[in-house]
């Protein structure tokens, strides 16, 4: 059985750090990832970005741009789910940031907290399929456009 499912989020860079979440719950448990998700009803996708970044980091999004959209292909125990990705690069007030307590006590989100984590720390054994895509985007693999099949995904 294969699932479609079709996510926005937001990259957020800082002194070579990207802006992680660590999800709570779903087949990216435990892993970090990048803020965001899904579309509610009638909501465009800068709408569903600015609304998500904000529920999973506490941030507000001053400005966003640089759209662009990836898929991969996560094979689980007795489905896979083909994840469409849309990114937009973000700019946040980080003053705020500061304030904001590293755990998101909003139980209707997915992350456990933000994290500032270092591109090098980042890999298939800590990260979600986002942050593996953003990685191959930023080290201009010609392939980064093409699916990626992640066969047997580990849930952490």
């Amino acid at each position: 059985m294969i699932i479609n499912y079709i996510g926005v989020y937001g990259i957020c860079i800082k002194d070579n750090k990207l802006l992680c979440i660590k999800k709570v719950r779903g087949p990216y448990k435990n892993r970090f990832d990048l803020p965001g998700g899904s579309q509610k009803e009638s909501e465009g996708l800068t709408e569903t970005l600015v609304r998500e970044f904000q529920e999973e980091t506490g941030c507000q999004i001053k400005g966003y741009g640089n759209c662009r959209a990836y898929d991969v292909f996560v094979e689980e125990s007795n489905r896979t789910v083909h994840h469409i990705m849309v990114f937009y690069n973000v700019d946040i007030n980080l003053e705020q940031q500061d304030t904001i307590s590293e755990k998101l006590e909003d139980e209707l989100n997915d992350s456990s907290g933000i994290y500032w984590i270092d591109f090098e720390e980042l890999d298939i054994n800590n990260s979600s399929p986002l942050i593996l895509k953003f990685k191959q985007e930023l080290s201009n693999d010609k392939g980064a456009l093409e699916k990626v099949v992640y066969k047997n995904w580990e849930i952490l």
